[in-house]
């Protein structure tokens, strides 16, 4: 279980107890007393497994978009677990969420050390790429190697998207990244180019406030923007209509174009559309006509809480090559 540290005794305790115990990678006791020293302050992720503490790790901003892997350790008995992987993707998406656009981090330059060689292989599993190594930032016998990753790309954007249901910030949407995250909707393909998603963006106070209202029970009351989503049903071809995939397509362009701008969404769809058909009360005050369906909302803004990414069944549960 990854756990967010904020308690500055627990992630000193934590630290110390996992890089004395990896003294092949953090020998230099004046280092590690270092790194244990600043681990206090720094965002803290740690994989816990009962009452024992597995690994951590530590980010740090180096900039105003970049954050730096500042220090990570997992005990040796527990290599090979993806602990290393769970702990990451959890700084990542703390990254991404708070706009942060790169992430980097150093290590001792590949071929120097075989212990050195299994972290660089591990960093560029990862995702990470060279950016160059500085051969006197430590000293002659430890080059080092600085790697970055970009959190704006599609990959990433993709892997770091996660619903949020929290509070918002009251901070207003800007109109140009409403219409950014609109046009992406739209943008999606459907099928046979039929185009059959409408949205309405919602971010006058009086038109948002009384959509609220609706939503029984409660959600998304502090979002500053809201998108609605709307579908026509048009049959492709003979009778097919493939309106839910056209909408599923749209709303999933839209969710990472929220993420890619720094705000957070949740895809409200089941919300609306039960028995008591909130839906079409919506459709109602959007003087939406007749011929189209409400299905989904889309609140917009800032994510005013943490949060964490759930956690995924292994990689290989869900994905096999050529057969079963």
């Amino acid at each position: 279980m990854i756990r967010f540290i904020e308690d500055a005794d627990e992630r000193r305790k934590i630290s110390r107890s996992i890089l004395e115990s990896l003294t092949d990678w953090f020998e230099v006791e004046e280092s590690r007393e270092q790194y244990i020293k600043e681990s206090a302050d720094q965002p803290f992720w740690a994989s816990v497994d009962g009452d024992v503490y597995e690994g951590f790790l530590c980010l740090k901003e180096t900039g105003r978009t970049t954050m730096e892997l500042a220090v990570m350790g997992v005990r040796k008995e527990c290599h090979r677990k993806g602990i290393g992987r769970r702990l990451f993707a959890a700084a990542k998406d703390y990254a991404s969420m708070h706009g942060y656009e790169f992430i980097q981090v150093k290590t001792v330059k590949s071929g120097v050390y075989e212990d050195y060689d299994i972290t660089n292989r591990f960093y560029l599993s990862l995702g990470f790429r060279e950016l160059e190594v500085l051969a006197d930032y430590w000293d002659e016998a430890n080059p080092c190697q600085i790697y970055v990753m970009s959190l704006k790309s599609a990959i990433n954007t993709i892997a770091t998207r996660h619903s949020y249901r929290g509070l918002f910030s009251p901070e207003i949407v800007p109109e140009e990244d409403l219409t950014a995250i609109a046009r992406a909707g739209i943008d999606a393909p459907s099928g046979c180019n039929k185009q059959t998603t409408d949205v309405i963006i919602v971010n006058d106070p009086v038109v948002l406030s009384k959509v609220k209202a609706l939503l029984d029970p409660p959600v998304a009351q502090t979002a500053p923007a809201m998108i609605v989503v709307l579908t026509q049903r048009i049959n492709a071809y003979r009778d097919r209509c493939f309106a839910v995939q056209d909408y599923s397509a749209a709303i999933e362009n839209m969710l990472l174009a929220i993420v890619e701008l720094g705000y957070q969404s949740c895809w409200y769809e089941g919300h609306i559309t039960d028995e008591d058909r909130i839906c079409d009360k919506i459709a109602a005050v959007l003087d939406v006509p007749e011929g189209y369906d409400v299905v989904c909302i889309l609140p917009v803004g800032k994510a005013a809480e943490e949060f964490h990414a759930p956690s995924k069944k292994p990689f290989a549960q869900r994905v096999r090559f050529n057969h079963w």
